[in-house]
């Protein structure tokens, strides 16, 4: 079965549903600037509650080494995606393993940018928002992942549904899938019928 990680989790209810349908991953956002944001004491509580075996993702987007470091300490987080313009040799103290987002432009090949990040680094490929960043709600060209994804796993993000990641995934073959506004109501409250259509969909399909 197809990897999944089910990314801007705000309320404990949803990060439980979405673990006992089969999520590997939780993301929570710490940027501020996001709709989606959650204060890092508020996601202890969560992370708490968590059942084993469920990675946690910290997203965080041009922001201080230092804080990245103290909220992955903080959460014990399996991982930290950085999601803007970070150049990856300035985190180089942070712990657990490191998720780099690519922006994919329509028109423009995203292989350069993926060939350059290091190996022991996943690179997760989203839709280009210079404000936003991510959770927009639109696909990227999934010809372009797809031929990123035969030089290296990656993490398939963007507009992806029920109704459309059987197609994405059949397509691209990735590593694994993120989906965020896909299944939510508004931005951060997840929807529960969305999450297990995208469970249901991700098992028949995949």
């Amino acid at each position: 079965m197809m990897r999944v990680k089910i990314c801007g989790i705000r309320r404990r209810d949803d990060a439980l549903l979405a673990a006992e349908l089969g999520a590997d991953a939780l993301g929570f956002v710490f940027w501020p600037a996001s709709p989606r944001f959650l204060d890092p004491d508020d996601a202890r509580e969560i992370v708490a509650a968590l059942p084993p075996f469920v990675s946690t993702v910290g997203v965080f987007v041009d922001q201080p080494e230092s804080y990245v470091c103290d909220v992955a300490r903080l959460l014990n987080l399996s991982a930290v995606q950085l999601h803007g313009n970070e150049a990856l040799d300035s985190y180089g103290r942070v712990p657990g393993r490191m998720i780099k987002a690519i922006p994919v432009r329509e028109g423009q090949d995203c292989l350069a940018a993926v060939s350059a990040i290091s190996g022991g680094v996943t690179v997760l490929l989203d839709a280009h928002d210079p404000v936003k960043r991510g959770g927009t709600g639109r696909t990227i060209d999934w010809l372009q992942a797809a031929s990123a994804a035969k030089v290296r796993p990656i993490i398939l993000s963007g507009g992806l549904n029920a109704e459309n990641v059987g197609a994405a995934v059949g397509t691209v073959r990735p590593y694994a899938i993120d989906v965020s506004s896909g299944v939510e109501i508004s931005p951060g409250i997840k929807d529960p019928v969305k999450l297990r259509a995208l469970f249901a969909a991700v098992g028949v399909n995949i």
